[in-house]
């Protein structure tokens, strides 16, 4: 077999002869070059040393200069043979292709046998006759899942229509009493008792019972009760005649939630703050032990009050905004930041007495705001200094030519547009840059947050809000923030509310971590549908009075239930975007990441692009089609990845893609080409069909909808499969079924049955069992699992496979199982073996835990087409395959070597070599170290690795994670003291504690002290090694299986090192045997499978920033109403603080500064 040359990238490739021995140097038996025979010392024989290791018989001249030529021909030839000595073992390939050989007959016969792949194949065979094959029509299908996403989610906008209109009739005949006295059920203090074992006020007995449909959280069903944030005084007069009138929205969440059992949380949020939420529950408070949660800061609730928005933040970095003016500013700044979501756009602005974009890369420009681009603003805004004096006008200029320019080029929202002015005072004459700029028409809003408890400035500031249509808020403390923010929200809702509008929005994909702070609660995604709830009253029409938002959440796992994955094949799927191109649901949407051994939400996790996750689509053809709300399809050759993305595969997948009509999402779906676009039909009568399915080794997936379980309550108890026998028996006919999956079920579980007698016989013939096969299974496209368990539990080694917690290999809402999807990418028939990949912080070096998977695709031919059926295997121990390999690779003492040329007998126990199985993404099956079990080859042995790759046998697959997380690796240091003193370590100590103290005297608010207990949440310091999403490329392998064997000799230093690589037949495998005492770590580093973060320069990495995709702008928009009551825009806040203890306080504060 012909060699190939090896680029000389560390050492050289000598080239070999025929058997593999460097031509011009012969072997003997014992590896020594023939015709150089060597002592008992390993020197030459006919050559003596003497003494001083000198050749006897040589003559040396008087200054050691050899006297003959042929003393220099000896001392060539000995230097060369001393150099290359030590690397001439040769190992025989035809040895390693017997041992292949042998492994693949023996390993065949057994998967076989313990498997009945044959028996199944045969059944399958029998059947042809009666089976259709069908070829799926993906543009009629994908408008189908559309249809019935549209009733389900239509269902719920009817469903929090009733409660708006509700809550609105309940305020017009309700007259505010001042005096109401009103006690309701506080969801914080529910079912709690005091000392004596009575209820507390507020907290009286609130029957709560779990319930399934909820996520098993206790709730009560028949009642709903309120949330007030800790911040908000609970029996205040406008929060008791809140909750008094809508104590009326009981009757129609209750009415809601039998019309449509598949309703989730149902809620009320109102514009003082409380928050109504149906069913009932006892909430749960935060880290702090306080109820931080405020509906009115939430998504939904923004959404629903205002139309889209264009806003520019403006602040004072000016030297009189030091100290806690500026804490207080950077807060603001934050919160407003806070109110916006992705079809708002924004900027900062500081400024002095110029111009400064916190963002020089924005400059002039809106930038949508996103997740992403809203937290970069914070972190920049947290680096803001002060200095210089203040003057406003040119940021004013600038702000409204931003603001201008965006409307004429129709970039932005569009809508509503907003300037921000945050500063403790303006001093200049604005009237001249208001009529360039914005008057008469007063079509930009201005808002101004005067900052510090100074209030000279206070009517300027006004003056600025009340004649441009805004808002004029006075904040003296940090606690004094979020509700001055939140009114500029109730001024934008005006031309709404006077309008009567009432927009349905939808949010982005989030997940409600703080809503049900509760081990019970998984992190789902969901959205939310929301309703604007307005004032009816005539006295405050003028005013525009926002009452509150209704909703409604909407887990995404039930929409894209609604597109049954069995229709989609085990390589297809189904997802859902917003109009902006953000993701609801895909697949490959990983919104988790792990931090230690935590999962967390990662920053940017709702607002990950179809293009970061369709990143093949290199032009964008699918996004583009889809956010314009288009129907149509789409062919990619794609490279996708399997096994915790450790697996490549290349597939042709054809996208389909439609609009969900009166939402603003669209919805796409994949059919891989080959095995993606083809379905099966085979009629069984239910009577047989239902004796199969009772079989105890038969399992159908939990988490695919064969029946509808969740519309009756009485149904929620059955699982999948007890819901199909008693729906076919005729115990449950109300149950609503999917006919054609059940059908497939009946099928699938007929032709399968004769697997159960095949698999008890094998075990009841103990004699012939093999130990080490554990569990024989298959898998059908209905989602059905059979299995037979061939050891107890106490002597498995894989206890957790198939199991309900191994969800890498059971049928899922989203995917089908590992082994099943990797069946399907080889020729039916050939087993495929692999070790699952672990992460690696789990990763078990001792080998105890890990077992091999074994399995093969089943195939059903019809009219001309052939279709997979399913997938069977068997899952062994990694001791069994280890034994056989071992046994097999081994020459005893007695082996004729008389044909042999190399190392004979040839043993993989021998310390002279090292043998590895591996499979045909590089990972190692089997090795004499069990630690290397699992790991990808070319961590372990790089030189050899790096040989396969040249020689074409592995191919390097790139593959690219836009929503990786990387560590950012930036520290914020600032410049330390040249000496360490004990004096700077106490000044530092006391300074912390007085301006903390300082920090929460000037917080301190004196209602506190009736209102329930005030927590600001403190802001915690930014770790140097925090992670931060960023874009990764990572390589995968992939064998070619055209190349069935290779072998090469490396040069390393001082050493040579020969490998043979042999592909085992009928498998994915290959048999690698390789010297064993030539180190190369040094010529050669190790391959990993690590991924390498894409850095980018300035220039890219600002263009990616502010470049804008195309998006879909919401319909509708609310910025004008002639009947707008401008003259309502507000007044400095109640002042909270003794001036004595304000004054008091900075003294001591200005004494800190001066010492340290």
């Amino acid at each position: 077999m012909g060699l190939r040359p090896r680029a000389r990238s560390g050492g050289e490739i000598n080239r070999l002869g025929p058997r593999g021995t460097p031509t011009g140097l012969r072997l003997g038996p014992r590896g020594t070059p023939t015709g150089l025979r060597l002592g008992p010392r390993g020197t030459p024989t006919g050559l003596r040393l003497g003494p001083r290791g000198t050749p006897t018989g040589l003559r040396l001249g008087p200054r050691g200069t050899p006297t003959g030529l042929r003393l220099g021909l000896w001392i060539l030839c000995f230097s060369w043979f001393c150099f290359t000595a030590h690397a001439q073992m040769k190992i025989p390939p035809e040895t390693v292709q017997f041992w292949a050989n042998i492994l693949s007959v023996q390993l065949r016969e057994t998967t076989t046998r313990y498997s009945g792949a044959n028996i199944l194949q045969k059944k399958l065979k029998d059947v042809e006759s009666i089976i259709k094959i069908v070829d799926i029509d993906g543009r009629d299908q994908v408008r189908d899942f559309a249809e019935d996403m549209e009733r389900m989610l239509g269902s719920k906008m009817k469903s929090v229509k009733r409660l708006a209109e509700s809550a609105e009739d309940a305020d017009l005949y309700h007259d505010f009493n001042k005096t109401l006295e009103f006690d309701y059920y506080n969801s914080m203090l529910v079912n709690t008792a005091d000392e004596d074992g009575n209820f507390i006020e507020l907290g009286g007995e609130f029957p709560l019972e779990k319930n399934k449909h909820f996520n098993n959280l206790p709730v009560n069903t028949q009642q709903s009760d309120v949330q007030v944030p800790t911040n908000v005084y609970n029996k205040d007069a406008y929060i008791l005649n809140g909750i008094y009138w809508s104590e009326a929205l009981n009757d129609v969440f209750m009415n809601n939630f039998q019309k449509d059992p598949t309703l989730t949380w149902q809620y009320f949020g109102s514009s003082s703050g409380f928050f109504r939420i149906y069913p009932g529950i006892k909430w749960t408070p935060d880290s702090n032990g306080v109820a931080a949660f405020d509906c009115r800061n939430r998504n939904w609730y923004i959404q629903a009050a205002t139309s889209p928005k264009d806003i520019i933040i403006v602040v004072d970095i000016s030297g009189s905004m030091k100290g806690l003016k500026m804490t207080i500013a950077k807060h603001t700044i934050n919160t407003i930041l806070d109110t916006l979501g992705e079809n708002d756009f924004v900027n900062v602005i500081a400024y002095t007495d110029y111009v400064r974009y916190v963002e020089p890369c924005f400059k002039g420009t809106l930038v949508q705001a996103d997740l992403d681009n809203r937290e970069h603003f914070k972190v920049l805004v947290d680096e803001l200094h002060v200095k210089g004096e203040g003057k406003v006008a040119k940021a004013m200029k600038e702000s409204f030519k931003i603001l201008n320019e965006a409307a004429t080029k129709g970039q932005g929202s569009l809508c509503n547009q907003a300037i921000m002015l945050i500063t403790d005072g303006a001093m200049e004459d604005f009237k001249d840059v208001f009529e360039e700029f914005n008057w008469p028409d007063r079509r930009v809003r201005l808002f101004t947050y005067l900052i510090g408890r100074e209030m000279t400035f206070a009517d300027n500031t006004k003056w600025i809000a009340c004649n441009n249509k805004g808002y004029y808020t006075h904040i003296s403390t940090l606690a004094d923030v979020q509700e001055n923010v939140m009114e500029y929200l109730h001024v934008l809702s005006r031309p709404m509310v006077i309008n009567h509008n009432h927009d349905i929005i939808w949010t982005e994909a989030y997940m409600d971590t703080v809503l049900f702070a509760t081990k019970a609660q998984s992190l789902l995604l969901m959205t939310t549908v929301a309703m604007p709830v307005f004032s009816k009253k005539k006295e405050t029409l003028s005013h525009g009075i926002l009452l509150g938002v209704v909703g409604s959440d909407i887990p995404l796992l039930e929409v894209m239930k609604l597109a049954p994955r069995y229709r989609l094949g085990p390589h297809g799927y189904a997802f859902l975007i917003t109009n902006n191109g953000y993701i609801l649901a895909h697949p490959d949407l990983r919104p988790l990441y792990k931090e230690g051994k935590t999962l967390k939400p990662k920053p940017n996790y709702n607002s990950v692009d179809l293009a970061e996750v369709e990143w093949e689509d290199i032009d964008e053809i699918l996004r583009t089609a889809m956010v314009k709300g288009e129907m149509g399809t789409l062919s990619l050759n794609v490279r996708a990845s399997v096994d915790k993305a450790k697996r490549p595969l290349f597939l042709t997948n054809d996208y389909f893609y439609t609009t969900i009509n009166d939402t603003p999402f669209s919805f796409g779906m994949v059919l891989t080409r080959g095995h993606g676009q083809l379905m099966f039909m085979g009629t069984v009568s239910v009577e047989e069909g239902l004796h199969d399915l009772t079989s105890p080794d038969l399992s159908i997936s939990n988490e695919w909808t064969y029946c509808e379980t969740d519309i009756d309550p009485h149904h929620r108890k059955y699982s999948q499969l007890q819901a199909v026998i008693r729906y076919l028996q005729g115990k449950e006919p109300d149950l609503e079924c999917d006919e054609v999956l059940l059908q497939q079920t009946l099928f699938d579980a007929v032709v399968t049955a004769p697997l159960e007698s095949y698999w008890q016989a094998i075990m009841l013939n103990a004699s012939g069992m093999e130990m080490g096969v554990e569990t024989a299974f298959l898998g059908t496209r209905s989602g059905l699992i059979r299995l037979t368990r061939y050891t107890g539990i106490e002597t498995r080694v894989a206890k957790k496979f198939l199991t309900p917690a191994d969800k890498d290999n059971l049928f899922t809402v989203d995917h089908f199982p590992l082994w099943y999807r990797l069946a399907m990418e080889n020729p039916p028939g050939r087993f495929i073996y692999y070790i699952p990949v672990e992460d690696k912080d789990n990763r078990d070096k001792t080998g105890v835990s890990k077992y091999v998977i074994a399995t093969t695709a089943v195939t059903v031919s019809s009219g001309g087409k052939m279709a997979m059926a399913g997938a069977i295997g068997v899952q062994m121990s990694l001791e069994m395959l280890e034994k056989r390999l071992w046994t097999i690779a081994f020459q005893p003492a007695d082996t004729d070597c008389t044909d042999v040329e190399g190392v004979c007998p040839l043993s993989c126990q021998s310390t002279d070599v090292n043998c590895f199985l591996v499979d045909s993404n590089g990972f190692i099956i089997v090795s004499k170290e069990r630690s290397e079990v699992g790991r990808f080859f070319g961590e372990v042995d790089g030189s050899v690795m790096a040989a396969l790759i040249k020689s074409g046998m592995y191919k390097k697959v790139s593959l690219y994670d836009y929503q990786g997380m990387c560590r950012s690796g930036h520290s914020h240091s600032s410049s330390a003291r040249p000496l360490l003193s004990p004096f700077y370590g106490l000044a530092a100590v006391i300074k912390w504690f007085f301006s903390h103290m300082l920090m929460f005297l000037l917080e301190f608010n004196f209602c506190g002290l009736w209102h329930s207990d005030y927590v600001v949440d403190a802001h915690k310091a930014k770790r140097t090694d925090a992670l931060q999403p960023c874009d990764t490329e990572y390589p995968g392998f992939m064998l070619d299986n055209s190349i069935k064997e290779t072998n090469s000799l490396l040069k390393c230093g001082r050493c040579q090192k020969m490998f043979v690589v042999q592909a085992v037949p009928d498998s994915n495998l290959v048999l690698m045997v390789v010297q064993a005492d030539c180190d190369c770590s040094r010529q050669y580093s190790s391959i990993t499978l690590e991924p390498k973060e894409v850095k980018y320069n300035a220039s890219v990495k600002c263009n990616r920033m502010k470049s804008q995709k195309v998006r879909r702008r919401p319909k509708s928009c609310h910025a004008y109403h002639p009947k707008e009551n401008a003259k309502d825009c507000g007044g400095a806040s109640e002042i909270s603080l003794s001036v004595a203890l304000f004054l008091a306080s900075l003294a001591t504060s200005l004494a800190l500064r001066r010492w340290t």
